[in-house]
């Protein structure tokens, strides 16, 4: 077992100042597979202290140094690439396939895209002739980060973060906080100075809540539920201090008659993928009425031959949810689906051969309404809702009837259809055809799904302040 009880502070591995033991589960096999200390005020303090002790040094540094130190940092992460994935793989339950080319590849991807991003980014506008805008790092940042896509997140905060000039407090998911100290190593083993990162583990009432209210904090960058998304910016309104928040999601995948004929296969496959855990996640599959039967049988034939096994296993397959809690939830929304809707694939239980480990059956919904809980809530598993429509008005009407409003998705052959649908959805992103997004491209929602936007240009920006200045032109 795992003993990774201290904290980076500072530029060192430092134990916390009261142990408080917290044992990390295996989802496979419902076993600890390490320990960790959850911090506390004291914890939280030390590591903003330092941080604000290092701000006015690393806030003026060069373009060119930081980018070095972030070329260096892209150089660790791809040389302790197998590290990494071995550790997501473990805490939170992503088979070993996913976890190398998706867990550990949307990390370097986005760290990629912030080098070009970065590359050819201006922190001095002119706005006259005779004024400047400069763009200036917000100071010292608190970044709260999530289980379910560990290094994606921590990417997208703490590089733009560095990046721009700003420093930073780093918090990972207790539940899975493996990856988040390999990150730390990473950053040790890049070079950059002490106090520019530092990373405190615990959980959201022993640090989250401390770092959002922290009068020595000026910003928070949050990725996770909306419920604690809501109770951060409270707890952050206090001092004022920014608060950019990426939180759940409820996505449409709006499959109309002249679509290709493989769309809703590739949708079941899209909601399943990372066993459902993802706020982007396609979990309300909207289908023409023509398409509908068809729609059905084939996201029940995609759920009823995914295989689902150990993380550990190599090949293509699902693995467990994160923990029993999660779990637990599922189960309890599984029930009240078959209460309100046509089970046509998975159900309660776990599958057939799987006695331990926190493992869900693909589960398909057919004959759903918007109405119904399972259409309403964020499952955050692998479960898939079917909803039918008659027309394009009606499609829209159900893809925005949602507090949510993350990213939707759009299948049809007709381009103007496709432009002017999406013009219509509410929510931060609307992906079409299958077509992904391109590197740096912004990442964030409307309404409960959040504000702010990350990757590439945009997310650097999230971490500056605005300062006019006149009369900057030489008299």
């Amino acid at each position: 077992m795992l003993e990774k009880r201290n904290f980076y502070i500072n530029g060192q591995w430092v134990a916390p100042v009261k142990q408080n033991d917290f044992a990390v589960i295996d989802p496979s096999t419902e076993e600890q597979c390490a320990v960790i200390s959850l911090g506390g005020q004291a914890d939280t303090d030390a590591a903003v202290a330092a941080a604000r002790a290092a701000f006015d040094d690393w806030s003026q540094t060069s373009k060119s140094e930081r980018q070095g130190l972030l070329k260096r940092l892209l150089e660790v992460y791809n040389d302790r690439s197998e590290e990494m994935a071995q550790a997501m793989s473990m805490e939170m339950g992503a088979p070993m396939a996913l976890s190398r080319a998706q867990q550990v590849g949307a990390g370097s991807w986005h760290l990629e895209g912030f080098l070009k991003a970065f590359e050819d980014f201006s922190f001095e506008r002119d706005f006259t002739s005779s004024e400047k805008t400069l763009l200036e790092p917000i100071g010292v940042c608190a970044l709260i980060t999530p289980w379910n896509w560990p290094m994606n997140q921590i990417v997208l905060k703490a590089v733009p973060a560095m990046a721009t000039g700003c420093t930073m407090i780093l918090k990972p998911s207790e539940i899975a906080p493996l990856s988040g100290l390999l990150f730390s190593e990473f950053v040790h083993e890049a070079g950059f100075p002490a106090g520019v990162f530092n990373m405190v583990n615990g959980d959201g009432a022993g640090v989250g809540s401390k770092l959002s209210a922290h009068p020595e904090v000026d910003m928070v960058s949050f990725t996770g539920s909306t419920r604690a998304g809501i109770a951060i910016s409270k707890a952050a309104a206090d001092t004022l201090k920014r608060v950019s928040l990426e939180l759940g999601g409820k996505g449409a995948n709006i499959i109309f008659e002249d679509a290709r004929p493989d769309a809703a296969k590739s949708g079941a496959v899209r909601c399943f993928r990372n066993s459902g855990q993802s706020c982007n996640a396609p979990t309300r599959m909207l289908v023409h009425k023509s398409r509908y039967d068809e729609a059905v049988e084939m996201a029940a034939d995609v759920a009823r031959n995914t295989h689902v096994g150990p993380a550990s296993e190599e090949g293509k397959h699902i693995g467990p949810v994160v923990s029993e809690a999660q779990f637990d939830k599922i189960q309890k929304l599984i029930e009240v689906g078959m209460g309100e809707a046509r089970l046509v694939a998975g159900g309660l239980g776990r599958p057939d051969g799987l006695n331990r480990g926190y493992f869900v059956k693909p589960t398909v919904f057919a004959d759903v309404t918007n109405e119904m809980t399972i259409a309403r809530e964020e499952i955050f598993g692998p479960v898939l809702s079917i909803i039918p429509f008659e027309s394009e008005e009606e499609a829209i009407a159900i893809a925005n009837d949602t507090p949510y409003g993350l990213t939707n998705y759009i299948q049809t052959e007709d381009t103007d259809k496709r432009r002017r649908v999406a013009r219509r959805l509410r929510s931060g992103m609307v992906e079409t055809n299958g077509q992904g997004f391109a590197q740096g491209s912004p990442f964030g929602g409307y309404k409960q799904s959040g504000n702010g936007r990350e990757g590439g240009i945009y997310g650097l920006e999230e971490f500056l302040e605005v300062k006019a200045v006149s009369g900057w032109a030489a008299e």
